[in-house]
This record gives C-alpha cells, sequence and structure tokens, in this order.
C-alpha cells in the first residue's frame, strides 16, 4: 500500500496523537480544523493497518442515547463530503439500512427505536414485508414479523475514509509519521512532557492516545485505566451473486445476529454472536501486527452461516472468497472511551470503539479535538467518558469474561432493566449475603452486586424481561408501597463517599458547587456542580464534617468522574486532598412514614425536628455501633441515610432488622429507589440531567445561589436574564397498563416537542410516570401524548411533583 506520509521525526510539537486508526486521523483532521497546525500523529504501522482496515465500514446514526446519536449523524454527514474536500476517494454509500424483526417482541424493540429515532432526529419508518423485499430481492420474509428502514444510513471504505481523513490532516499542517514506536510517555508533575519512540524523542504539551488495541498497556504504564478486551469478529465475503441489487439496503438481522451488505455485486455477510470468542491477553498483540488477519474458524461462524442461508437463501450456492477474521476491541459496557485521563492534564484517551468505530470516528474526533482545545468538553460526552471507569476494571481475566457476553449485546434484545451475566460478583455490600438470604435480585452498576427487587419465598429472583409488565411488579409494588406506607430499607453500599479535606477544602468546593457549601458542621446542601456553560457536570450532596473535612456523595456510577472533575480544580498552591472512602464507608437507608419512630427504639434517641432537622446529620449508637445519620431523602418521604465503617454494618443492619417488624419494615430494591423518586420529580444525573442541561431548565434553581463567584456562574446569571427555552415537567399516563422507560417521544398538538428523560412505574400514583423537557411556551400546557413504540397514550403533565407537592412528607 502507497503513502505520501512524512517520514522525519520532529522533536518537538504541541500535541502528539498516538495511532493511526480512522480515529487517529480524525482527531488529527479535526483538529487542523479548529487551526491547531502544530500536531503530529504516529502510526506504528501504516495507516488504518490495525483494526481499522478490516471493519465492515457499516455507518449507522441510531445510537443508544441522544448524545452518541449526535456524533453518529455528523459522521455520515462528514462522509458524505469529505472525497469532494480532499481529492481521496472514500468509497461512502447513502444506502439506507433495514432492521427486520423475527419476534414480535423484536418488533416491539423496533417501534420503541423508531419513536426514539424521531426524537434523535433520524429519520426512520416501518415499512411492509413487501417492500422490504422489494429493496432487497434476495431476502426471504415468511418468517418475519416486521421490517423498519433508515434511509440515512449508509457505508464507507475504512481505508479510504482513514486516508481521506489523513489527507486532510495534512493539509491542515499536521504532520503524519508512520512506522513509529511510541515506547513511553515522559510526565512533568500532572501533564505529558515528551513522548518516546523508537525514532526519537518528541517534546509535546499534550499527547492523545488512539491506538486501539494498543492503547490499553500504554495508558496502564501511565497508570490509566481504559478496559477494552479483542474478540474475533467475522465476516464472508462472497463473488458476484445474481440478483443482488447495486446498493441496496445494508440489512440488519438482529435475531439472527447478522448483518448482510451488498460489496461489488457480491455480499459481505457477518455479525455479534451471543457467545463471542475473546482474543489475545494484555501481552499477546505483537507491535508489527498490520494488516494481519486471524485464523479462519468456521466453527465460530456456524451460527451466521445458518441464519445467514435462512435469511438469504442464495447463501447456499454462493461462492464464498473469504472469511475475513480480525480482532476488534470492547469494552465492558459496549460504549467507547473518550476524554480526559483521570489524574492528568493534557493526556486524552480515544479507544476501545466495540465494532462501531467507522461510524463513530468521525464524531468522536470532532468531539475530542474541541475538548482539546477548549479544555473542557463542548457537549456531553458522559455516555463515552473514559472517568466513568474504574483501575480495577482493566483486569484481564474480568475483560475477557465480559467480552465474550457485549459482543453479542449489539444485536441482542435491549430489554428494559437488561443485568449483563459475566464478570458478576467482584464489588459487594458488607449486607450481601444477607440481602441474598432474603430474596434479593441483584443488578450490576460499576461493579456494585446492588439488589433490585426481592422475590417472595418460593419465587426465583430473576428477570423475565419484557417490555411490559415484569414479573417482579407486584414485589416492587409492596416495596414501593411499603416506603409511602410504612418504611424500607434501602442498601447503600454502592453510593460514593468522597473525603474532600484540608485548609482550602471549603474553598475549592464553593468554587465548584452552585449552591452554598460555607454551612456549619453538622449541615447537609444539595448542590450540582456546573461547566462553564451552566451545564450540570455532578448532582450531589455535601455533608459537612468539621471546619476542614467534608463529605461529598455522588452517585455510585458517576463517582470516579466525578472525584476527577474535582481533582482537575484543585489550584496550585491549594491545600486539599480528596480520598475515595466508598468501600470504608458502609451505609444503608430507611425511608418512610414509620423511619423516625423505628430509629428512635433501636437508638433510644429522639429524632424531632429539634434534633435534626432536614438537611442536617447527627450521631446515634444502633446497638454498638455509633453511626452518622443524614436527615435526607431521594425517595420523597422522611428518612435518615445511617453512614459508619464498613465493618459495623452487619450489626447495625441486624439491630434494625429486628426492630423493624414492629414498624412495616420491608428491605427495597433500587428499582423502588427509582420509581419513588421519580414520582417526585427528583431528577438522576445521567438521564434527565447532564453537562448539557442547566439547573434553570430543570427546574434546580432552588439549589443555585447568585451572591457568590463559582464555575458556571455567568452562564447561569445569563440565562436568568434571557430565559430558558426549555422546562422539565412531570408526565403520569393515563392507561395504568402501559409503562415507561426512557426516550419515549412527547407530543403536544400533533407536533414532536419532546422526550421522556427517565420513566418508572409509580404504584402510589397508580400510572407509570416519567420526566421530560418541553419548549417554555408549554410549560403550562395540557393535553400531551407520549409514543411507547406504536401507541399514542393520552398524559398529565405537571410543573410541580405529582406526588407530594409541597415536601410536607419530607420535612414532616
Amino acid at each position: 500500500m502507497t503513502s505520501n506520509a512524512t517520514t522525519d521525526l520532529p522533536t518537538q510539537a504541541k500535541i502528539v496523537i498516538v495511532g493511526g486508526g480512522i480515529v487517529g486521523c480524525s482527531i488529527a483532521y479535526h483538529l487542523a480544523k479548529l487551526g491547531e497546525t502544530d500536531v503530529v500523529l504516529l502510526e506504528q504501522g501504516q495507516l488504518s493497518g490495525g483494526t481499522t482496515w478490516h471493519a465492515a465500514g457499516l455507518v449507522g446514526q441510531l445510537r443508544a442515547t441522544h448524545n452518541l446519536t449526535r456524533l453518529a449523524k455528523y459522521g455520515a454527514e462528514l462522509y458524505e463530503t469529505l472525497e469532494a474536500e480532499t481529492g481521496q476517494a472514500t468509497g461512502f454509500r447513502r444506502t439506507g439500512s433495514m432492521s427486520v424483526a423475527r419476534t414480535a417482541a423484536r418488533t416491539e424493540e423496533l417501534r420503541r427505536g423508531m419513536a426514539m429515532a424521531a426524537c434523535f432526529g433520524v429519520e426512520m419508518h416501518e415499512i411492509s414485508l413487501q417492500e422490504a423485499q422489494t429493496k432487497i430481492p434476495l431476502m426471504a420474509v415468511d418468517d418475519l414479523d416486521s421490517a423498519f428502514f433508515i434511509p440515512g444510513d449508509g457505508m464507507t471504505n475504512p481505508t479510504d475514509t482513514t486516508q481521506a481523513l489523513a489527507r486532510g490532516a495534512r493539509r491542515g499542517g499536521v504532520r503524519v509519521v508512520e512506522g513509529v514506536k511510541v515506547e513511553r510517555i515522559e510526565r512533568s508533575r500532572s501533564r505529558p512532557s515528551a513522548v518516546i519512540t523508537n525514532k526519537g524523542r518528541i517534546a509535546c504539551e499534550q499527547v492523545v492516545l488512539a491506538g486501539g488495541l494498543w492503547t490499553r498497556e500504554l495508558a496502564r504504564s501511565l497508570g490509566v485505566a481504559v478496559p477494552l478486551h479483542a474478540a474475533e469478529h467475522m465476516y464472508v465475503v462472497t463473488r458476484p451473486i445474481e440478483g443482488v441489487v447495486r446498493n441496496q439496503p445494508v440489512l440488519r438481522d438482529p435475531d439472527g445476529y447478522l448483518y448482510v451488505k451488498e460489496e461489488v455485486g457480491g455480499l459481505v455477510l457477518g455479525g455479534f454472536e451471543p457467545n463471542a470468542k475473546p482474543w489475545g491477553r494484555r501481552t499477546d498483540v505483537p507491535d508489527d501486527f498490520v494488516f494481519q488477519l486471524l485464523p479462519e474458524d468456521w466453527d465460530q461462524f456456524e451460527p451466521f452461516m445458518t441464519n445467514g442461508l435462512q435469511r438469504l437463501p442464495c447463501m447456499e450456492t454462493a461462492q464464498i472468497r473469504q472469511l475475513l477474521v480480525g480482532p476488534e476491541s470492547f469494552t465492558p459496557d459496549n460504549a467507547y472511551c473518550l476524554g480526559a485521563a483521570p489524574g492528568w492534564q493534557g493526556l486524552y484517551i480515544a479507544a476501545g470503539f466495540n465494532s462501531v468505530g467507522i461510524a463513530s470516528a468521525a464524531g468522536a474526533g470532532k468531539a475530542l479535538a474541541e475538548w482539546i482545545v477548549a479544555g473542557a468538553a463542548q457537549m456531553d460526552l458522559a455516555d463515552i467518558d473514559i472517568r466513568r471507569f474504574h483501575g480495577w476494571e482493566w483486569n484481564n481475566t474480568y475483560l475477557a469474561d465480559r467480552v465474550t457476553e457485549t459482543v453479542g449485546t449489539l444485536y441482542a434484545m435491549h430489554w428494559p432493566y437488561r443485568q449483563m451475566e459475566t464478570g458478576r460478583g467482584l464489588r459487594r455490600s458488607p449486607l450481601h449475603e444477607a440481602l441474598k438470604a432474603d430474596g434479593a435480585c441483584f443488578g450490576q452498576v460499576a461493579g456494585w452486586e446492588r439488589p433490585n427487587w426481592f422475590a417472595r419465598p418460593g419465587q426465583k429472583p430473576e428477570y423475565a424481561y419484557t417490555y411490559g409488565r415484569p414479573n417482579w411488579f407486584e414485589n416492587h409494588r409492596a416495596e414501593h408501597m411499603a416506603v409511602r406506607e410504612a418504611c424500607a430499607l434501602f442498601d447503600m453500599a454502592s453510593y460514593g463517599k468522597l473525603l474532600v479535606q484540608g485548609r482550602d477544602a471549603e474553598k475549592l468546593l464553593s468554587r465548584l458547587c452552585a449552591n452554598t457549601v460555607a454551612v456549619e458542621p453538622g449541615r447537609i446542601v444539595y448542590t450540582q456542580m456546573l461547566n462553564p456553560r451552566g451545564g450540570i457536570e455532578a448532582d450531589l450532596t455535601v455533608m459537612r464534617l468539621d471546619a476542614d473535612r467534608f463529605w461529598v456523595i455522588p452517585p455510585c456510577a458517576s463517582t470516579r468522574r466525578d472525584r476527577a472533575w474535582i481533582e482537575d480544580h484543585i489550584q496550585d498552591g491549594e491545600h486539599v486532598f480528596v480520598a475515595d472512602v466508598t468501600s470504608g464507608v458502609g451505609a444503608f437507608s430507611v425511608m418512610g412514614p414509620n423511619a423516625v419512630a423505628l430509629l428512635e427504639q433501636v437508638s433510644g434517641e429522639t429524632l424531632d425536628n429539634a434534633r435534626c432537622p432536614f438537611g442536617h446529620w447527627t450521631e446515634l449508637e444502633i446497638g454498638f455501633a455509633t453511626v452518622r445519620a443524614a436527615r435526607i431523602t431521594y425517595v420523597g418521604e422522611r428518612g435518615f441515610e445511617l453512614y459508619m465503617p464498613s465493618e459495623m454494618v452487619a450489626h447495625a443492619y441486624e439491630k434494625v432488622r429486628e426492630a423493624g417488624a414492629d414498624h412495616g419494615l420491608k428491605l427495597a430494591g433500587y428499582h423502588t429507589l427509582d420509581s419513588c423518586r421519580i414520582e417526585k420529580a427528583y431528577r438522576h444525573w445521567g438521564h434527565d440531567i447532564g453537562p448539557d442541561d442547566t439547573p434553570l431548565e430543570a427546574g434546580l434553581g432552588f439549589a443555585v445561589r447568585s451572591e457568590a463567584a463559582y464555575i458556571g456562574r455567568d452562564a447561569i446569571e445569563r440565562q436568568r436574564q434571557e430565559g430558558v427555552a426549555r422546562v422539565m415537567r412531570q408526565f403520569r399516563l393515563e392507561d395504568p397498563a402501559e409503562h415507561l422507560y426512557h426516550d419515549e417521544a412527547i407530543w403536544h398538538e400533533g407536533q414532536l416537542v419532546g422526550r421522556i428523560t427517565s420513566g418508572n412505574y409509580g404504584h402510589a400514583l397508580g400510572a407509570a410516570v416519567g420526566m421530560g423537557y418541553v419548549p417554555k411556551h408549554l410549560e403550562d400546557a395540557e393535553n400531551f401524548v407520549i409514543q411507547i413504540g406504536n401507541r399514542m397514550v393520552p398524559a398529565q403533565a405537571s410543573r410541580r411533583p405529582l406526588y407530594d407537592p409541597k415536601s410536607e412528607r419530607v420535612r414532616g
């Protein structure tokens, strides 16, 4: 393969990009577009020679979340114009894509996806099976239930597209050097200072690790967890087949694990199997693995061929030109890694693209380039932020186990509440065995095993997945109503606990928090941390312990990210330290009308408003354990979160359970925590609020001060003056048989006006409840309709919480 890459190695550059696949070249291209010319891209082999070249080249737009879809849509737009801009052919074609369903359940999933696509601005239609066969004449449709078409999807040639991005980068001043291996990165304090290669040293200020399969170990040497593992991805390429239509749509048959695309009159048939084949441990990826393939494995490919023959009978007589097997890297949650490396300034990661690297590269490159130039992300990238991962997740045994499942989840049914089955059991609460004995059905978040619901005696604590009424619905109702009518106990071991301490702790937190944290010891403050755009980077509570110590309590999933945000804003000379004490501090909460009476009984102390009003904490003795009791709630009832050393949790739990029978105490799981908070319209970071949402839009203005400086204040004050364009509203379905999850479309008088950001069943309100943003002029409107699949369901809308709108139960 020919290349016109620069061969001389500079001795210094502002930015060094490590990796010349499509992602690295996209980052270089977009940095050049932003005027960054002092950039060097290093590739140890040849451009696109690692994983990029053997990718199938599918360019789909619809992704699991709104922001990932935004990035993928941009990719299709860029690839369509890239050849005209650079003069380098890309092979991009907007063929459209078709997804077919073999079952009614898959049809429901695709219909819900179609409503979600409308919210995300992606055109998608349900078409007849006859029309589907017209578009792909050789496809068998007799066994299908439905078909859906996205006209804007397409395909591209990965190698040619990479070359086009590289050419555009060079024209913008970027230097591209092939045949140079990066051996290590030098650092000065928390910043990279030089890249050491086999051809020499390059002094630099910023480094981007975009080396595909090789990124993990290079990052590991720098103390950064990039948890990815390769799996063997395979597809067959046929010779021309009579009846194949040039530029026919890409076919996805997820029930058969299949994708099929036309290529030079033949077909490319591959897929994502339920039990994938891991490839290589961390030391098994050779540096010279360039434009190489793995040995054919027809046994592993057999399910694809069997299902392919069912969908495309012509494959029985087709001439197979090649079974292509190449390694592709996957992350534990099937979302790629992008962004600033925690613990560093000026080190960035872009890796682990889970077989969607071609479709995602353009958007990822643009987003990361903007981050590098601006010094902060310019849109909500939390779904893919590298800081969502923890150090333990680079464990090779865990990754090899998980990758067997993650590959298949690309095409598996995306059931509500679906739980991964591999890589389980590592992080457990001190109460794990006790809760298991009481029927807990566990889910997993950030590696933690958490009770989602509790089975009755004789009932298996297992999910039977569905989009309708789940097998645990009555269990959930009983737990939910115990919170509302008596009291319930929630395990909180997985909640983050960050200790921020030092003489400048108050100064730092006051600069970061939109609410006032300069309070007396014993106070608890609900607050957000904002970016300069006013967007919500963190949503948490701050407990002041004494003059120089604070506990910051973030949600489980964002603990690592929130810690990084705090640490990244410690200024030179400030005396403040952040420690994650989650593992050492255990917790459970008791919530509900009877919670106070129960805790008074077990502690022998009075817990009225005089002793501990809402938003305060006090110390209690429960048995032999001294606990910090925090008067706060996420379920909309009066109660306490109880914090203590992890080794004391079991003892305190036994004392509370023993006395709980007199007060109607019931164990409750995280589905109940979620349903109660949605009934009370409490926001959830990552669903209802995030870096693109401001507190004023989200109805959280009560938690934002105006009298002092904090990051994001200028944007908030400007929004106060100019007003907001959208507002958060709560919705209750009028049909009690329907369920809400997230991303259902919100309609008003025939117009699509928003989407449900999160939903659950509100048992106290007697129907499913959700939240979502609508245009400001509709904040007092009625006659909303929620689209659930192909059903239009009327909904009651409210600006105030439908449950306990005055918070009388919380503060009583």
